[in-house]
């Protein structure tokens, strides 16, 4: 056994794939280039995928099934793929359940993700993106025990932990256990926005919790399991592998952009904010090289800075206002301690002068309420806004003490 492991990693250094490795570099250039993420981890912050001392002896002997992508890396181990590090431990994975934007985190935001084979590996790779959200009992039935592996970027509307949620809810009514590999939450620091209302759940808000709710998606597990938010109320049995020497003040630099429109640190702090600009005809730079670090439309009364998107492969294959010249601000002089604000989306919508055309049927979707575009459209200040939604903030940030792992 002990020859197969340095045989299989010799291989594997040998390989080249973008996912099994950091493509990044640790610089960034506001010219032209991609601003891409530092891959300057602390090497005291252990995410939960590096503590493998803790979960291998948990899967000896076990039919294993994945819940991947290209963020699940090991980066004790030089950036190996979880699939691959499994795979050398003699660990028996069977499947793998592939989120939005794919196993290899290109295809676009949106897009369908299909069933296939990993070229690579030989691993069957299962869609639980697009007609087929939630792993089917026939799926799992040959499976001992699931692994969830993502990392989040604590924001409601990511759909990593709608996946997260789905897979419990499945592994629960099958009375299969789940390890949840923990990582740190780059915008755990504070919670913000409004409240998800009932009638308003969608796979972009599945959980009565705030745009930016502060939690991991290893607490938020505990979350949905304690306030009976899965199907009928059936709890999943989970086991979940903390992230050692990280708490929630500490800021954390993802080594891999967790989807194709999240280049960098910036674009994760200032995303809770500019996302909302999804549910209008406003763009957020899908389509540069500067994702969710501007906006803008084709009319130059929205700002001075100016920017054309175009199809990238990997990125934006169709962004909105494809080939035409937008005009709005340039936020990639922020700093990285930016947290959730409504300026920019009261300010273009000022600007706009459409009133209700501003928005479309995706916004509420996004707020998780209609009461927030009702707020915008009768004038409110923003801080008469957030005033509305402190009882919720507060009753939520008691909740969540319960499930707390971390300070």
């Amino acid at each position: 056994m002990k020859q197969l492991k340095i045989l299989f990693l010799l291989t594997f250094l040998m390989n080249t794939l973008a996912f099994c490795k950091n493509p990044y570099p640790e610089k960034s250039e506001k010219d032209g280039k991609m601003q891409l993420l530092e891959s300057s981890i602390s090497n005291q912050i252990t995410p939960g995928a590096d503590r493998s001392d803790l979960y291998l002896p948990m899967l000896e002997g076990k039919k294993v099934g994945l819940v991947v992508n290209q963020t699940s890396i090991l980066t004790s181990q030089d950036n190996m793929h979880l699939v691959d590090f499994l795979m050398m431990e003699g660990v028996d994975v069977q499947k793998v359940f592939v989120p939005e934007h794919g196993f290899r985190g290109d295809a676009d935001a949106g897009e369908v993700v299909n069933n296939e084979v990993d070229r690579r590996t030989g691993i069957p790779l299962v869609s639980l993106y697009g007609n087929n959200k939630k792993p089917s009992a026939e799926v799992l039935k040959d499976l001992d025990v699931i692994i969830y592996d993502l990392q989040d970027v604590g924001l409601r509307f990511y759909t990593y932990i709608s996946t997260m949620h789905y897979v419990m809810e499945s592994c629960a009514e099958n009375k299969l256990p789940m390890i949840i590999l923990d990582r740190p939450n780059p915008n755990g620091d504070y919670i913000d926005g409004p409240v998800l209302k009932k009638g308003f759940e969608s796979f972009v808000g599945m959980h009565p919790i705030p745009v930016v709710h502060g939690l991991t998606v290893g607490e938020l597990a505990l979350m949905i399991n304690g306030e009976g938010w899965l199907k009928n109320k059936v709890k999943a049995d989970i086991e979940i592998i903390k992230v050692e020497n990280w708490d929630k003040s500490m800021s954390y630099s993802l080594p891999v952009k967790p989807s194709p429109n999240l280049p960098n640190d910036l674009s994760i702090r200032l995303y809770p904010s500019l996302c909302f600009f999804e549910g209008t005809d406003v763009s957020v730079g899908r389509g540069t090289q500067f994702p969710f670090q501007v906006y803008g439309y084709p009319d130059p009364k929205f700002g001075d800075f100016s920017f054309k998107p175009v199809s990238i492969e990997g990125m934006s294959k169709n962004p909105p206002h494809q080939n035409k010249t937008c005009y709005g601000k340039d936020l990639r002089e922020v700093s990285l301690e930016h947290r959730f604000t409504l300026d920019y989306l009261i300010n273009a919508f000022q600007i706009s002068g459409k009133g209700e055309k501003f928005f479309n049927n995706f916004f509420d979707k996004l707020a998780g309420t209609d009461q927030l575009k009702k707020d915008i459209l009768s004038g409110k200040s923003e801080e008469d806004i957030r005033k509305s939604w402190q009882k919720d903030l507060e009753d939520f940030s008691n909740m969540s003490e319960a499930y707390s792992l971390y300070k």
